[in-house]
Formats: structure tokens, sequence, C-alpha cells
């Protein structure tokens, strides 16, 4: 498997070496089970059927999968197990199938997503992606819902580790929206089909944040993707060398962003409650279900 799914184009054979992501081509998993952390439209009353994978082609310095993601624990599962924990969640009553940080293991998702549940398959990703893999998920993801993490190339490059992180997002994520357009609901409130974009307001960058809102609201028809203004951030990792980031929201930082969110006229979507706590939503990364 030459490997050049992601923006990082690493081109090289996964099952000799490991390139960014640090992974091998088969899945490696942390996690599978219902997990209520997720919009209301997506977990609903009974959860959703989260598949955490580990690894990840961004390396975000504020990650609160860092375990996962940065350290790479999990198991490497084969691609009918991958079918077998679907139709295991699907049977636990999950309104949904949510592969969490999907992008590095997209060919062997694709070939589980042969034999699939009757359920939506939500595409839970950092955004950092290219549009031509996106396309290959055609018919096979009914909703996606991406990150948006920043506008701003320095930002991305010093708390990401890739400058291009905000044309690779916009760009990714207008394809998802050629791909699944208008958000569809069933009669319980629940996502059927349609784009959710996320966005986390680190503290200190408020006025990073109104860019986010204003592209979102400037290049999408009003109504047909779902906004989702994220406002838990929690240092969980070590960030002495990022000082400016090392605190919570204040109160101000929180008025302002949610203020200007409702003054944008951006109104299809949902906002966090102050005083969330990032780390109430971490999961027991033990392996349940893999």
């Amino acid at each position: 498997m030459i490997c050049s799914i992601c923006p990082r184009g690493c081109r090289i054979d996964r099952s000799e070496s490991r390139g960014y992501c640090g992974m091998p081509p088969d899945p490696v998993v942390a996690r599978a089970a219902l997990h209520f952390g997720e919009e209301p439209c997506i977990s609903g009353t009974r959860g959703s059927g989260a598949v955490f994978f580990s690894g990840c082609a961004l390396r975000c310095v504020y990650c609160q999968n860092e375990k996962i993601s940065h350290g790479g624990f999990g198991k490497t599962i084969t691609v009918d197990r991958l079918k077998e924990i679907y139709k295991e969640l699907y049977l636990s009553g999950a309104h949904n199938i949510n592969l969490v940080n999907p992008t590095h293991f997209q060919e062997a998702i694709e070939r589980s997503l042969s034999d699939r549940p009757p359920i939506p398959i939500v595409w839970n990703s950092s955004g950092y992606e290219k549009p031509d893999s996106i396309k290959r998920l055609q018919g096979k993801i009914e909703v996606f819902l991406p990150d948006l993490k920043y506008l701003d190339g320095d930002l991305a490059r010093r708390y990401s580790g890739a400058s291009d992180y905000p044309e690779r997002a916009k760009a990714a994520i207008k394809q998802m929206y050629v791909q699944s357009p208008k958000p569809v609901f069933d009669s319980d409130g629940l996502i059927k089909r349609g784009v959710v974009i996320r966005h986390l307001v680190l503290p200190g960058l408020v006025e990073k944040s109104f860019d986010v809102i204003d592209w979102v609201r400037d290049s999408f028809p009003k109504g047909e993707v779902l906004f989702s203004l994220m406002t838990q951030y929690t240092p969980v990792t070590d960030l002495k060398n990022y000082p400016e980031i090392n605190r919570t929201l204040t109160d101000t930082e929180y008025k302002r962003v949610t203020e200007y969110l409702e003054y944008s006229g951006l109104s299809s979507g949902y906002m966090q409650e102050p005083g969330s706590d990032g780390t109430q939503l971490i999961p027991d990364f033990d392996l349940t279900g893999v």
C-alpha cells in the first residue's frame, strides 16, 4: 500500500514502514462503544456508535485524545473484524456508526463499508483531507462531521504542524457539502444526511474564531450546513511551550464568541454551554468493544 490518502502525501508502503500518521494499513482501534458526547442530532437518546481510530495525520499540541492520536494506543484489527464491530454497535442500539479520526485508514474503511448496517455512517475527521479522497466516499458516507480549526496558516503550523491546513480543510469541506448537501433529519431529530462543521474556540484567539464563523456563513447557503461552536477547550497535554493556550476560556471570551455567532446570522447548529469541561467528554481508551 503506497499511501497518499491525506495531504501529507508520504507515499510509502505502510505495511513495511510508517508515515506521518504512525500507523499500519490495517485499522488500529482504541475503543468502539456507544458515545454520548456528540451533537444532539448525532448522539440522540441511545448514543452514537463511535469507533475511535488510533494515529493521526495532524499533530495538534492540545489534542484531548493524545493517548491514541499521538501515543498510538490501540489494537490492530482486520477489515472483517471492523465489519463485526459495526454490526455489534447497531445491535446495541446505536443511531449511527461514527468513524472518529478515520482519514488515514480510509482504504480499509472503504472495504469495510461493503457490508454495513442500515444506519447512517458519520465521517468524524480533523478536516485535513484531500478532496479527491473525499470523492471516493461518495455513496458510502451520509454525514460528514469535520473540524475547521483555523483559517490562519501560522496558527495551523504552530499548533498542528500543518501550515496548509486552512486551504486543505476548506477544499475538503466544500467537497463534503457537494456529496451531502442540506441536512436531512428523521422524525426524532436525528441527522440522516448532511455536513456538521465543528470549531473549537482557543483561548486568546477569539478573533480567529470570528474568521471561521464568517467563512462558513459566506461559503454555504443559509441552513445547508450545520455549525457546532465548541467552547470546551481544556488543557490536558503538556503545553509548557505554548503558554498562551495553557488555560481555559474566560467568561468574557465565551461571551464574545457566542455573541458574534448570534450576530453573524449563522443560526443552524449548536453552541456549547459555559462551563463545559472537555475532560468529561474524553472516553476511556481501554479497547472496549475492540
